[in-house]
């Protein structure tokens, strides 16, 4: 595991252009009281990490662009009010650094991502693509061993491909051993979005399916709080793969998708997951700025994530 030196040694501090400042004080906004400066980590409560990268969407023949959303993400976070997160000890960690591969780019990202949890920070990591999955997923768990993991997505991410990309983390996590199938969701899932040959994987492995049909017959939170609910976990990983709402609320991604989750629906599900204090990471993947539409995709992320820190701070 890093150490605290290395940990800001292996990250770029954010932008300070992107801390947004009314500079009113009965108006204070979230930009206002974000850290970044390391001697404010010890104390911090949330730690926001980006991970500018989309090789591994180049190597899934996806659409580029989704390396340009953390800052696209913070950009639109960060002129929303203090309400409801007035006393919230915020921390931006800025970026992961630049790697000449994929893969030494996840190695450090992991490292990253597991001194943060051992650290005992709730960590809020903005993608990228999906193929963060892995180094976020195995970061946590090499702290907090056996997660309960949720993928949230209109897609399975299980490819048999390599090298590995956007489409394989999950596959990488179970093959490796690193989640357990018992203990691993596919929430939302489209079935004309994926082969029945990896729904068959799914199956074989003892993995859950919850595809977006059979999620808003049974109630979109009570399925979540059901699972929560009788699941014994130290530790929870939630990805959230920003195409598995619909386009018309999320047109900015990598995969657009015609028929998803709405908007509120996504935000409702992060609320869910702030409210269990066993969720220890929270991701957002493929928000692609380059199709944005008046930052509707940008902007609704950062509701997802007020949505879960406002959450736990309630809890």
């Amino acid at each position: 595991m890093i150490d605290h030196d290395a940990l800001f040694q292996a990250t770029h501090r954010p932008d300070h252009a992107l801390l947004y400042r009314r500079r009113d004080p009965n108006d204070r906004r979230l930009g206002e009281i974000v850290q970044s400066n390391p001697k404010a980590y010890a104390n911090a409560e949330f730690v926001l990490l980006g991970f500018p990268q989309d090789e591994g969407i180049r190597r899934n023949s996806g659409r580029p662009g989704a390396a340009q959303a953390p800052d696209a993400i913070r950009r639109c976070l960060y002129k929303f009010t203090v309400q409801g997160l007035e006393d919230a000890r915020l921390f931006d960690l800025g970026n992961t650094g630049a790697q000449p591969l994929l893969e030494a780019a996840h190695d450090a990202h992991q490292r990253i991502v597991q001194r943060v949890i051992a650290d005992g920070k709730t960590l809020i990591v903005m993608g990228g693509g999906n193929d963060i999955s892995y180094p976020d997923c195995a970061g946590l768990a090499a702290a907090i061993p056996d997660p309960l993991a949720f993928n949230v997505d209109a897609h399975f991410d299980v490819r048999a491909d390599t090298p590995r990309n956007s489409g394989t983390p999950y596959r990488q996590l179970l093959e490796e051993g690193i989640v357990t199938p018992a203990r691993f969701y596919e929430m939302g899932s489209q079935p004309f979005s994926n082969s029945p040959v990896y729904a068959r994987y799914l199956r074989e492995k003892g993995a859950h399916n919850v595809p977006l049909g059979e999620l808003r017959a049974s109630g979109v939170t009570a399925t979540f709080e059901r699972i929560l609910s009788e699941t014994a976990a130290e530790g929870i990983f939630w990805g959230l793969d920003m195409d598995v709402v619909r386009a018309a609320d999320a047109p900015g991604v990598s995969a657009p998708n015609p028929t998803g989750l709405f908007g509120d629906e996504l935000c409702a599900i992060a609320a869910t997951a702030g409210r269990d204090p066993r969720s220890r990471l929270l991701e957002l993947s493929e928000v692609n700025p380059e199709f944005d539409v008046d930052q509707r995709t940008c902007r609704l992320a950062a509701a997802v994530l007020w949505s879960f820190m406002a959450a736990r701070k309630v809890n």
